[in-house]
């Protein structure tokens, strides 16, 4: 009889074939899957389409000659057989992506791509129209900026820097924190010339608000200060998108918490004091071997400076209120609006 070593060699000896070899990219998807828990989800976030992922599937089962998957009615659950498998595909996932970054950064070339993940309304807001400053001095870098709540997985490569609301806890991840968003309820001129300025938390009751819901966002913070369960009633927008957000806002759809230097982004949008703020820090993270590559090591850099709190106060961890944002050009403060992007300006020491 054959031992039990001999007997698993022969049933797995198909596999010395190169041409029943598994596919990495099906190896991928199963990856996916597995994080996942839904071969649907996991089809949207690959941005492929549900049958791909389950042919795609259905073939490394058949290659491999085992059952990867148990098809739930919510999802999928790895068998046995399947979890043992993930673990050694995820390290040659994490091989592979090594192996790029090794080749990153021997580039010492200060030109090419950089890929840069930001939540969608600091991306929109504040760094895309900074990056002018940043093509002058470098015009042979690529800037790819994707703006989006989802935060981007840098050790998968899905970005090179990736700037975000929730700390990384990996400890392969360089992590810094830029400063800290303050957020702060806003109204439209026109809107309180229409409904009158609230003045207490229970005014607030009898007014409109425009919510976000969104990944990276903590859900309930305006239900909580008002003391309700449920907003539901004085919400009159709810949107997962922060430009949809802020222009809902100023135009003057209801009452919505924005960040603290949505008042020297527009003179119309007025504070709304009734005892709320909100806080969230701003997290900068990649991976310790792209800082070797000369492009994305000058593309930090200047993240780095362009979320300064010296140079830009409502970046600080103190709250500084809206009002008095607008109000420091006369307290020895310098205000330049930086040359062609008027909706932002930098405040400087004299």
């Amino acid at each position: 009889m054959l031992k039990n070593s001999e007997r698993r060699a022969a049933e797995l000896s198909h596999l010395a074939d190169p041409a029943t070899q598994p596919d990495w990219d099906d190896l991928r998807l199963f990856i996916a899957a597995a994080d996942c828990g839904s071969l649907r989800q996991a089809a949207d976030r690959l941005k492929i389409s549900s049958s791909t992922i389950v042919r795609r599937i259905d073939k490394l089962e058949a290659t491999l000659q085992v059952r990867l998957f148990d098809r739930l009615p919510d999802g999928v659950e790895l068998t046995p057989a399947g979890a043992a498998i993930l673990s050694h595909a995820k390290r040659m996932e994490m091989t592979s992506y090594e192996l790029l970054r090794a080749v990153q950064g021997a580039d010492t070339n200060p030109s090419g791509l950089v890929r840069v993940s930001i939540t969608e309304g600091l991306g929109t807001y504040w760094l895309a129209p900074r990056l002018v400053e940043l093509q002058r001095t470098n015009p042979k870098l690529i800037i790819e900026l994707k703006c989006a709540m989802e935060s981007a997985d840098v050790l998968r490569m899905e970005a090179d820097v990736a700037i975000q609301f929730t700390r990384p806890t990996n400890p392969d991840l360089k992590v810094t924190k830029l400063g800290r968003l303050h957020i702060y309820p806003f109204a439209s001129s026109d809107y309180i010339a229409a409904y009158g300025m609230p003045r207490s938390r229970e005014d607030i009751m009898r007014h409109r608000l425009v919510d976000q819901s969104a990944p990276q966002l903590e859900d309930g913070v305006a239900a909580r200060f008002l003391g309700i369960d449920n907003p539901e009633g004085i919400v009159a927008i709810r949107t997962n998108a922060s430009t949809a957000h802020y222009h809902a806002v100023e135009k003057g759809a209801g009452i919505g918490g924005l960040a603290t230097y949505a008042a020297v982004l527009s003179d119309d949008l007025q504070p709304i004091d009734v005892g709320f703020h909100h806080s969230v820090d701003i997290w900068m993270t990649y991976h310790p071997d792209v800082r070797s590559s000369t492009r994305v090591s000058i593309v930090i850099d200047w993240i780095k400076e362009t979320f300064s709190p010296q140079r830009f106060p409502w970046f600080r961890d103190e709250f500084i209120h809206p009002r008095d944002l607008r109000r420091l050009k006369p307290d020895g403060w310098k205000v330049n609006l930086v040359q062609n992007t008027p909706t932002i300006f930098e405040i400087k020491s004299p």
